[in-house]
């Protein structure tokens, strides 16, 4: 039995929780899912999961409890709190997979992150792929990115861009001027997209935070390989290794994220997000679109983040 550690269970990891039952009834997982505290999650289905709190779960260990998405509290979570679970999947968003992932990591734990916009930080960046255990990047709410990561890894991509676009209510942020907020607010069909940002994932993160976990997505896979794989792979000798400084995974996705195009598009009436992707190269021309329906827990959430999820959590564990 595969013993599994959710982190958070909102509409994401309640719908993995769904999507999993075929493990969970033939026993073959037995899944937990950690939230900061139980009380909020009373009345709600669990489908399958034993939902417990921090205090819960730390006491064992005698380690004080760190709130599960606190983005301002210093306290750092202990290793040994994963210390009983096979796989850790992060379902919680960026402040929680940022401060929880590389503790996970730290304990030699395989972790499946879905809040890919947290590595668009450094330094959560660098402890996310310290090791020894291994981050599991998902997809989210796209798709196609085995063919670009395979146009990536033989240097064959020379621009990249993903356009997506919303309902424009859910697109208002807190730092926005009222005649800003009010345009978005009194958008209608007719009047077509509205472009609200453009630039990259980068730029993104400041004032579009729950939108960049897919740019983030893409900018991991179209990284390409580091000089050190790439000589590895072609054969090549330690003269050739030695002739260039090695550029390893954080520091091509930090080139990545400054190169990857993302455009941003309020629609009014919009009832599913959309996704474009376009790159190009010298591998070729490649353009994908994705619609995705509501998650069954969130309609506000795309229900392709939580079918990625239990894939990822299906590979790791299979392999």
């Amino acid at each position: 039995m595969t013993s599994v550690l959710l982190l958070g269970f909102g509409a994401i990891g309640r719908h993995v929780a769904r999507l999993l039952s075929p493990e969970l009834e033939s026993g073959a997982f037995n899944l937990t899912a950690l939230v900061s505290d139980r009380a909020n999650h009373r009345g709600r289905p669990n489908h399958g999961a034993e939902v417990v709190d921090l205090p819960t779960l730390t006491t064992p260990v005698h380690e004080p409890a760190p709130s599960l998405s606190a983005a301002s509290s210093t306290q750092s979570p202990s290793p040994r709190m994963f210390d009983r679970f096979d796989v850790i999947v992060e379902c919680a968003g960026v402040p929680a997979a940022a401060r929880f992932g590389p503790a996970v990591i730290a304990a030699g734990r395989p972790f499946v992150l879905t809040s890919v916009g947290a590595m668009a930080d450094p330094d959560t960046r660098a402890g996310l792929l310290a090791g020894p255990g291994r981050l599991h990047v998902t997809n989210g709410a796209i798709g196609g990115l085995d063919v670009l990561e395979a146009a990536a890894q033989a240097d064959g991509l020379d621009s990249v861009e993903i356009s997506t676009s919303k309902e424009a209510s859910g697109l208002i942020r807190p730092w926005m001027s009222e005649p800003e907020a009010e345009r978005l607010r009194g958008l209608r069909p007719e009047d077509g997209p509205l472009t609200v940002f453009e630039g990259n994932p980068a730029e993104a993160i400041e004032k579009f935070p729950a939108n960049v976990n897919i740019a983030v997505a893409l900018a991991w896979a179209t990284r390409g390989l580091s000089r050190a794989a790439a000589a590895s792979d072609s054969g090549a000798g330690a003269a050739s290794t030695d002739s260039a400084p090695e550029r390893t995974d954080a520091d091509l996705l930090g080139a990545s994220l400054e190169r990857v195009r993302v455009v941003l598009q309020a629609v009014a009436g919009q009832t599913q997000s959309a996704h474009r992707i376009r790159a190009s190269g010298s591998a070729g021309e490649f353009a994908f679109e994705i619609r995705s329906t509501p998650s069954p827990e969130n309609p506000a959430t795309s229900g392709l983040t939580a079918l990625s999820v239990a894939r990822t959590l299906r590979t790791v564990t299979a392999g």
